[in-house]
């Protein structure tokens, strides 16, 4: 079985980022406007899917590079004993409705039944509808259909390989959860604000894509750390963040290298 790795909050892990990202910025003049280009990269952040309960994976029902939508099903495990315990709960439960209804009639015969037997008889009944709602939750927990719609990232089990507990089976890059992370100098992040508008250029694509930038790091990044100088000041960068619309969204690949262009 291949190893299947914790998931991370932002699925894509960049180790030493500082070293693969260059930072370099273009600024451009016309007419009174200036624009400024920074590079960066996708980012996207996945949905790992998985089931409360163990059992070997029956059934995969999607690939890599499939499409979803919510609600369609992802996977299923082996249910046997589930099934089981759910029909024998249920066995139960329709005996005891039987017999508290038995109970509740003899009551209308005054001596022929005890309240205590009554008691008894409804206590029983809940307990039984109790163990059966139990039994359907682990019954359905053993099958997981797609929480929302995206692309479906990757798989990491085969089928007939056993899952254990909360290990996601199947994962999923939603096209709202994926955004651009750019790297803005400090001398020029106060010429910027969130809800702007921004152009993503991507290698190979002859038209940018269109973004919104949505988040500025409140906190600036360099490496190595350095002393606060009027020198070391201009190598701060600050991270931001672009988001877009589901359909552009679905163009971009996490990790893709991207020039991304600020106007005013």
């Amino acid at each position: 079985m291949r190893s299947v790795k914790p998931p991370h909050r932002n699925g894509f892990v960049f180790i030493g980022l500082g070293a693969v990202v260059v930072i370099g910025s273009l600024f451009t003049g016309c007419g009174g406007s200036e624009r400024m280009r920074v590079q960066g990269y996708v980012e996207g952040e996945f949905v790992y899917v998985s089931s409360q309960l163990a059992g070997p994976l029956e059934s995969l029902k999607v690939q890599r590079g499939d499409q979803v939508k919510a609600g369609d099903p992802l996977f299923e495990l082996d249910r046997t004993v589930e099934k089981a315990a759910l029909d024998q709960a249920e066995a139960s439960l329709t005996f005891s409705e039987k017999d508290f209804e038995r109970q509740e009639q003899l009551t209308l015969d005054p001596g022929s039944a005890s309240v205590r037997d009554l008691q008894l008889a409804r206590s029983a009944r809940d307990q039984d509808s109790q163990r059966v709602a139990q039994a359907e939750w682990n019954y359905t927990q053993k099958a997981q259909a797609a929480p929302q719609a995206g692309l479906v990232f990757d798989t990491l089990y085969r089928e007939g390989e056993w899952v254990s507990a909360g290990h996601p089976v199947v994962v999923l890059l939603p096209p709202e959860d994926v955004e651009v992370r750019a790297f803005v100098p400090e001398g020029k992040i106060g010429t910027i604000h969130p809800g702007d508008s921004v152009q993503v250029f991507v290698d190979g694509v002859s038209e940018p894509y269109k973004g919104t930038l949505r988040y500025i790091f409140p906190q600036a990044e360099y490496t190595p750390p350095v002393i606060y100088s009027e020198e070391s000041r201009g190598k701060l960068v600050f991270m931001v963040e672009v988001d877009f619309d589901a359909a552009t969204a679905a163009k971009l690949n996490p990790g893709q290298p991207v020039d991304v262009e600020f106007g005013r």
